[in-house]
């Protein structure tokens, strides 16, 4: 039986690999690709222009003003709202929890059929936790956790900390000599391969 399951797992690899090598190569990765993402996006059209994993219950909007890097997909986990009407830049390996909103503008006070835009950056090896949201103007530096159900109202570029709350405080300050610095063996931006 074993050496059934063995064949079996050999020749789904091998074909993954071949008729499906994003499949294939990020099936170990901090964010892998799945058939489910593909057919939720490619084939029913949910998500479609998005050009990373996303949730077919997450929202992402203004695409062209949000830039990624490796191993990051906002959306990918369910209930998220990203907002690219102002500019988002997310770095490298940020993991995003469900439920997380990421706004990039707001009304204006005066006349709200106008948004005012602002620019929200969040440096690499961040953790969003669940049900946060990270506001217009925001920055937030590497290594940057924030606690779940947070929100974020003003920026943290130094990083290397724990903030939690609403508006979101510092709590904890983590020791950059101990944070380790990853990259997965396969590096993709969103469903493309890094050059």
């Amino acid at each position: 039986m074993k050496k059934i399951k063995s064949i079996i797992k050999t020749i789904i690899l091998f074909l993954l690999k071949y008729l499906f090598p994003i499949i294939y190569e990020t099936r170990n990765n901090s964010t892998p690709i799945s058939f489910k993402y593909l057919f939720w996006q490619k084939i029913l059209g949910i998500n479609r222009k998005v050009p990373w994993p996303v949730h077919f219950t997450s929202i992402v909007s203004g695409i062209d003003n949000i830039k990624i890097g490796v191993g990051t997909t906002p959306g990918m986990s369910p209930g998220c709202y990203i907002q690219g009407i102002g500019t988002i830049e997310i770095g490298d390996y940020v993991y995003i929890a469900p439920n997380v909103g990421i706004i990039s503008s707001n009304h204006d006070i005066y006349d709200k059929r106008k948004h005012v835009k602002k620019k929200v950056r969040i440096g690499s090896y961040c953790w969003l936790g669940m049900n946060a949201i990270i506001l217009p103007g925001v920055e937030l530096g590497d290594f940057t956790i924030v606690g779940a159900g947070s929100v974020v109202t003003k920026s943290f570029p130094e990083g290397y900390c724990i903030i939690a709350g609403n508006p979101a405080k510092l709590i904890k300050k983590i020791n950059p000599a101990e944070c380790i610095k990853y990259n997965d063996a396969y590096e993709y931006i969103g469903y493309k391969r890094k050059k």
